[in-house]
């Protein structure tokens, strides 16, 4: 709610200059069946007069929705664009632990749907406000006629929003349930195109990914937003029930009761009919209001916790911060706890005392599962210390500094994703690129023109080796390097041992290398292994 706020106060000046004009808009219709009654009583002479009175009101009608419907349509894609760049800046500023907690079927579905559906109520909006407008216009133009009608009129309103609120509490319900199976949707959609060829492969398992799981994430969505939508229909249909009773008691029994004359009776019959339209809108935008009010909740759920981003000043201090260098990195006591879900239960990495020195290779060991990634996570700054501190040259780094100590590292994980142009990296990037594609031996496999890669669609050997090039382009003091040489094909294992890591060495770069191949131990300046979330020294194989 808080990106709502303060997007609103940000457009609030075209806001009210929109608000304004559907309000105008929607008086000025109210006003038309003011001056189309007074057409049917005064005499004839007098009908030019008010022709043209009616035509200046229609005009100004028009004009005026006109301008609502731009105003809300610019905002409302302000509001789209603005929405997904501040959640997106949030997501990318957050703590990397925060994304995997949510998921990225659950932020996808936030940035792609939630952040649409708010965006839409500006669309909502004019329609909204306008048909607001012209009720209320009516209404008063109802007591000019008779005061007696808009009391009698509010009393049916009063019991027509009691029998709709009910329907709407539970219709909300069904909307929030159908909103919560979106997630677990998306994310099946995600594994319908990721898995394509392990679906391909496996009959069994293309089976019953299809059905019971996409099938059923499927079902629930509908169930849920179709019974949300019927009651929703139920509650129109109550409100329409109680408007055509109103008019009906009004016409029939009200009027006779009270000794109406006729001409105020077709006044009555006049703004009744006229009100069908507006009411009817009223009502179906209900349904628009409270999944806003969904979506709402979802961009708050996901980026709770999350701190806005600081100002460029800020950001520039922080960038001032960021150390060029180092000599000694240090973890002493660090702790940390996640659950395996495989397992179902918790883990604890550590205490973990460990230290990297500037121009050293390190390769750290063990067997699955026994918190390599973690440890490199947390040495590279993507995860903060639960216990003890990270340490670089003696001094501790804080949640302020953490951003700028990860820009000391340059990372190749064992997911790692490869984006399709060279981002961020300097000038004469496309003939450093071209050099380092020949080196690996991607040169007939990709071309880079103006930072733009010509493919990332390659084997799991060739995306490393793809890592691997924008890992060198960013020349950061530090590599890291999770079961890189896993999928290459002995000779470039070779390569990447014998030859490119002594190389970084050479250029003083530091080198944490997480791997099996203990072939290749005697490479390392050290070994490390980790066994059981705990740390122990372990002796470099003889060259």
């Amino acid at each position: 709610m808080q990106l709502f706020r303060a997007l609103v106060r940000a457009s609030r000046w075209s806001l009210v200059a929109a608000l304004v004009a559907s309000v105008a808009s929607g008086l000025g219709s109210a006003l038309m069946v003011a001056q189309i009654n007074e057409a049917l009583r005064v005499p004839r002479d007098q009908l030019t007069s008010v022709g043209l009175a009616f035509a200046a009101v229609a005009l100004a009608a028009l004009v005026t929705r006109w301008a609502s419907e731009t105003l809300f349509v610019q905002i409302s894609q302000r509001a789209l664009a603005s929405l997904r760049m501040q959640i997106s800046t949030l997501m990318v500023d957050a703590p990397y632990r925060h994304v995997e907690v949510h998921g990225a079927a659950r932020l996808l579905a936030v940035l792609i749907d939630d952040v649409r559906t708010v965006a839409e109520l500006f669309v909502t909006l004019p329609n909204l406000t306008m048909h607001g407008a012209v009720v209320a216009g009516c209404l008063v133009y109802l007591g000019v006629l008779s005061w007696k009608v808009v009391v009698f009129a509010i009393g049916f309103t009063v019991l027509g929003a009691i029998g709709y609120s009910y329907a709407q509490g539970r219709a909300f319900g069904h909307l929030r349930e159908a909103r919560a199976a979106q997630d677990a949707l998306v994310g099946n959609f995600r594994a319908l195109c990721d898995g394509a060829k392990e679906l391909r492969m496996h009959r069994p398992r293309r089976r019953a990914f299809l059905s019971p799981v996409l099938s059923g994430a499927v079902e629930r969505v509908r169930r849920h937003h179709t019974r949300g939508m019927t009651i929703y229909a139920a509650s129109e249909t109550w409100g329409t029930l109680m408007f055509f009773v109103f008019i009906g008691l009004v016409l029939f029994v009200l009027g006779r009761a009270l000794d109406v004359p006729s001409e105020a009776l077709s006044g009555y019959a006049l703004i009744f009919l006229y009100l069908v339209l507006p009411m009817d809108n009223l009502l179906k935008a209900i349904p628009s209001i409270n999944r806003t009010r969904i979506a709402l909740e979802r961009i708050d759920a996901a980026t709770a916790g999350l701190v806005q981003r600081p100002d460029a000043a800020a950001r520039q201090a922080a960038d001032d911060r960021a150390p060029a260098g180092f000599e000694r990195l240090t973890l002493a006591g660090v702790t940390h706890a996640y659950h395996r879900e495989q397992e179902d239960r918790s883990f604890t990495l550590g205490p973990i005392d460990f230290e990297l020195g500037r121009g050293e290779i390190v390769f750290l060991i063990g067997g699955n599962g026994s918190g390599k990634t973690t440890l490199a996570k947390l040495v590279v700054g993507l995860y903060a210390p639960e216990g003890g501190q990270v340490l670089l040259d003696g001094r501790p780094v804080g949640d302020a500094d953490r951003d700028g100590y990860r820009q000391l590292f340059s990372t190749v994980f064992s997911d790692c994703f490869l984006f399709d142009q060279l981002l961020g990296l300097g000038a004469d990037l496309d003939r450093r690129a071209r050099g380092w594609l020949r080196e690996l031996e991607l040169d007939r496999k990709v071309t880079v023109a103006d930072g733009q890669l010509s493919t990332t669609a390659l084997s799991a050997g060739q995306r490393k080796r793809l890592a691997l090039l924008v890992a060198y382009l960013e020349d950061r003091p530090v590599y890291v390097f999770d079961e890189w040489a896993a999928d290459q094909d002995p000779s470039f294992k070779a390569i990447f041992y014998e030859r490119l890591l002594p190389e970084l060495r050479a250029r003083g770069k530091t080198v944490l290398v997480i791997t099996h191949d203990d072939r290749y131990f005697h490479i390392a300046d050290r070994c490390v292994e980790l066994d059981a979330g705990q740390l122990r020294a372990r002796a470099s194989a003889a060259p």
